[in-house]
Parts: structure tokens; C-alpha cells; sequence
């Protein structure tokens, strides 16, 4: 349904929350306030174009019917990741009024512009975004959070989504702290599984946690066309919902979603290369198949063999629970140079990019969970 509410004229601010002090981050990029078109006709028609337009990490404010109530879409955390983005730009451009006034949030657009476009996670040199909305808030990204989580906090919204796509073949999926029936409803938006995560990234949902009810969305692999489709679709379906949350006790979103839980955190051990490939890689202290990604939500049973190391090398992996612990041991084996499940997992977010899995995690390991 096309708004007929008449928008302001489209300005760009960089106004500061109050409750950030710009002058002790003199570096930190200001956050550019984004005010709609009057038409949806005046927004650039390309993505590219509208990411250049922005210049910078933007919040855009689209008024809904019910002026009392707010949603948050984040999206560009990484950015590498351009299918939420492509899915809010559809919506702009659509003239589409929110059920509610609906914030997007537009993260790392420097990122996302460096060519040769939609390849880089971060700049160089500059740290993972969604890994700074925990204190201490040091640096330009820190300084961005802090910005970010105090507007999130002064919006009081009813619910934050947070975009995402992955660098290994994967079917969708949401990502929150707990399996409550609110985040397993905002799931059902966009997907048919779920991953219950008690771990503490530092990243933006993890932060407003208790104050919202936030979700991570995973569309899938960058690059594919479904995850563009996934997640401008279910982005229609969010917001125009009137209600998010079930008001009827017999209905069950955990009903329609498969569940896992407790992911482990599996990384490279510091120093060590890692390769992809079908045996062993020359010169690799670890080589992953390179179709461990087609595995993921696939179970994985004890025996299984997912790779190789050379003879005499280092145990490769350093696999942390939420508590802190380290089982990498408790969940492989090293056996005649290949590497072994010694349990059942469910992998999660396998990727075969090695730069990604260097830099930030190899994948996750969980468990099925009965609700």
C-alpha cells in the first residue's frame, strides 16, 4: 500500500546524540541523519548510487501509520553483506508505508563502496563493527556504537532486525540469545530455523538484548539471488505487519522452527595457515574440504571427516563455548592425517572464504534443541 503521508524534502544531517561526546573521538565518522523524499521517485534507482548518496554510515527514518510505536532495520554491519541493503533501497524506492515508524540503520557504507564493491568486511585497518557495541566504545567504530545503541535506546523500539548474509552456502536463519516465542516470531518472517547463541561477540543484538527484542537474520550466501529474495521479502512481511507477536496462547512460532543451540565458536589457531581443498593443501597447517560448506544445518556424526593436516603438524583448531571453555578436542581428532568429528554437531555458517575464516571464525558448532 503506497504511503499517502507527504515526507519532508530529502536532507542529510550529521547531528550528534547528546549523550555522545564528539570531541573525546575527533576521528569517529559522524552518523548521517537521513530524512525520506517527499516522492519515493527521488531516490536513486541504483543501489550503488544511493550508497554514495549516503557517503556514510546513515539513519533513515520512515514515518509508519502508527506514529507511536518503532521498529529498527540494521543492515551493512559487515560490508560485504549487501542483501539487506538491496532489500531496504526495494522498499524506499516502493513508497511502501511501515505499519509503525521504521528506522534503517545503514552501517558500513565505506566498505560496502571499496571497490570492487560488496567485497571487503571492513576497511583495512579499521575493526569488525559488529564487535564494538560492547565497552569500552574505543575508536571510530566504538564511537559509532555508542551513537548507535543511545538512539536505539532513546526510539524504545519494538523490535530490531539485523541483516546479514554469510560467506558459505547456507539456507536462512535467525540468531538471538534465547528461543522465546517474540524471536522465533520474528523468525518465521524470513526463515524456518533458528540458532539459540549465548555467545558475547560484542555485536549489536547482543547489546539490546534486554531491552528488545532483536534478531539477526542470516540470508544466506553473498552472491546467490535467494538471499536477495529472502530478504526483501521478508522485510515486506516485517514491516507491514500490525503485529509482530502471537496473541493467541495456542499459537506456537516454535512450532514452525527448528531449533539449535550452544554454539561453539571454531576458529584457526593463531599463526597457523588454512587452505580449502580436496586433500591435503602443501604448505597448510590445515585444509578444510572445500564442500564443507554444503553441510551446513546438516549433522554432522562422530567419524566424519571434514579435513586434513600434515603429518607431525599442530593441532589446528581453538573451539570456545560461551563459559570461556576450550573443547576443540571434546568435538575433533586428529586421525592418519585427516581431521575427525569425535561427536554430533550441527554446523552453522561453514564458510570456504579462508580470509573470512582467519579473520573472524571457521564456523559454529551446535547442538539440536527440543523446545
Amino acid at each position: 500500500m503506497r504511503g499517502d503521508r507527504v515526507h519532508p524534502r530529502p536532507t542529510v544531517t550529521t547531528e550528534t546524540a547528546e549523550h555522545v561526546r564528539r570531541a573525546e573521538e575527533p576521528e569517529s565518522p559522524a552518523l548521517r541523519i537521513v530524512e525520506p523524499p517527499a516522492s519515493p521517485d527521488a531516490w536513486p534507482s541504483e543501489v550503488d548510487t544511493f550508497l554514495r548518496d549516503l557517503a556514510g554510515p546513515s539513519w533513515i527514518l520512515v514515518p509508519g501509520r502508527d506514529r507511536a510505536r518503532a521498529r529498527i532495520v540494521s543492515t551493512l554491519l559487515h560490508g560485504n553483506e549487501p542483501s539487506g541493503v538491496r532489500a531496504i533501497h526495494a522498499f524506499l524506492c516502493s513508497g511502501e508505508m511501515p505499519a509503525v515508524d521504521t528506522v534503517f540503520f545503514i552501517a558500513s557504507v565505506d566498505a560496502a563502496l571499496e571497490p570492487p564493491g560488496f567485497a571487503h568486511r571492513m576497511l583495512y585497518g579499521r575493526r569488525d563493527l559488529n564487535r564494538c557495541f560492547f565497552p569500552p566504545f574505543q575508536g571510530r567504530e566504538g564511537a559509532l556504537a555508542r551513537e548507535v545503541l543511545g538512539r536505539i535506546r532513546d526510539l524504545a523500539p519494538e523490535a530490531l532486525v539485523d541483516l546479514h548474509n554469510t560467506t558459505g552456502h547456507t539456507p536462512a536463519y535467525g540468531v538471538g540469545p534465547k528461543s522465546d516465542p517474540a524471536r522465533l516470531a520474528l523468525t518465521r518472517f524470513f526463515a524456518a530455523r533458528y540458532v539459540e547463541s549465548d555467545l558475547r561477540l560484542g555485536a549489536l543484538i547482543e547489546a539490546v538484548a534486554d531491552e528488545t527484542t532483536s534478531l539477526v537474520v542470516e540470508c544466506g550466501m553473498t552472491g546467490d539471488a535467494e538471499p536477495d529474495r529472502i530478504a526483501r521479502e521478508g522485510l515486506g512481511r516485517f514491516l507491514e505487519a500490525e503485529t509482530l507477536f502471537p496473541t493467541d496462547p495456542a499459537e506456537k512460532p516454535e512450532d514452525a522452527i527448528t531449533v539449535v543451540a550452544s554454539p561453539v565458536r571454531v576458529c584457526l589457531q593463531p599463526g597457523l595457515t588454512l587452505r580449502y581443498g580436496e586433500a591435503c593443501e602443501p604448505g597448510a597447517d590445515l585444509t578444510l574440504d572445500a564442500a564443507l560448506d554444503r553441510h551446513n544445518f546438516e549433522p554432522i556424526a562422530p567419524g566424519a571427516s571434514i579435513g586434513w593436516v600434515p603429518a607431525e603438524g599442530a593441532w589446528p583448531f581453538v573451539a570456545t563455548r560461551a563459559d570461556g571453555a576450550e573443547v576443540s578436542r571434546d568435538l575433533f581428532e586428529l586421525r592418519g592425517g585427516r581431521v575427525e568429528a569425535r561427536t554430533d554437531f550441527v554446523p552453522i555458517m561453514m564458510t570456504t572464504d579462508p580470509e573470512i575464516a582467519v579473520q573472524d571464525c571457521i564456523f559454529y558448532a551446535a547442538v539440536p534443541k527440543k523446545l
